[in-house]
């Protein structure tokens, strides 16, 4: 038989989730120009590389950005924009940063050596390293939604919360996985909608979570269910699982707590 579950993360696990994907990993240079560039020279730039955005200096230094729909006539300077604040990030700043700041501006300005010298969109959350670093964190979730049926659910009282074919299922799957001599037991065989529907409809597991409500809960796992399922199939994540990216961004340090 399985021995119990662990309930803490080996140091170096929460460390690479929490702080080893970065937003070098999927930021894209910025490309920059003079304040006096024709503006109608920055577009051409701009369709020819495909992003959307560019960097404009004066003295040598970025001072704001303009955006492809606004270049026309004249230098490219006549339509600059400030860079907010809130939306500069460290190159060395978590990807979670990113999707903060992505979650309320079209991209993040990223800074080397105290310059703005990157940038990242939501598109770039399509690159492999976001999608690893996704995937880890919604297996991260299901173990600890593992952990804490397991820890306030003993002896299988968690069945109460599913239906009997659910519950059916389950134990096929553990009876198949013993015949292949793997020590699993019937928590190890459920699905993670399984184990959201117990998250959701057992209160005291739900208290440790970041959903307030049952309808809360039920609603968040599907999400996360929904981007594991695209993530693992290589499908399109942004257009299709932001809210869900956002979500699991905000869950991160519950998931990387110990229980």
């Amino acid at each position: 038989m399985p021995g119990p579950v662990s309930a803490e993360l080996p140091a170096g696990v929460r460390r690479l989730f929490a702080e080893g994907f970065q937003v070098a990993d999927i930021a894209e240079p910025l490309a920059s120009f003079d304040a006096e560039t024709p503006a109608r020279t920055v577009a051409a730039a701009l369709d020819r590389s495909g992003l959307a955005v560019a960097g404009v200096r004066q003295d040598g230094r970025v001072v704001g950005f303009v955006e492809r729909p606004g270049l026309g006539d004249g230098p490219c300077a006549a339509g600059l924009k400030k860079v907010p604040p809130g939306a500069v990030l460290a190159d060395s700043a978590p990807l979670s940063a990113a999707v903060r700041v992505l979650a309320g501006e079209p991209q993040a300005f990223v800074t080397a050596f105290g310059e703005v010298a990157g940038v990242v969109t939501r598109d770039d959350l399509q690159k492999p390293p976001a999608r690893m670093w996704l995937f880890g964190m919604v297996t991260l979730i299901e173990l600890r939604y593992t952990r804490l049926i397991a820890e306030l659910c003993p002896g299988e009282s968690w069945r109460e919360f599913l239906s009997e074919g659910r519950v059916k299922k389950a134990e096929d799957l553990m009876a198949e996985r013993r015949r292949r001599h793997r020590s699993v037991g019937l928590l190890d065989c459920l699905q993670l909608s399984d184990k959201g529907q117990i998250v959701a409809r057992n209160e005291s597991i739900r208290g440790r979570t970041i959903f307030t409500s049952r309808r809360q809960a039920e609603d968040g796992v599907r999400l996360l269910e929904g981007l594991r399922n695209n993530l693992a199939h290589a499908q399109d994540i942004v257009s299709a699982d932001w809210e869900a990216i956002v979500l699991l961004s905000g869950h991160l340090d519950r998931a990387l707590e110990t229980v």
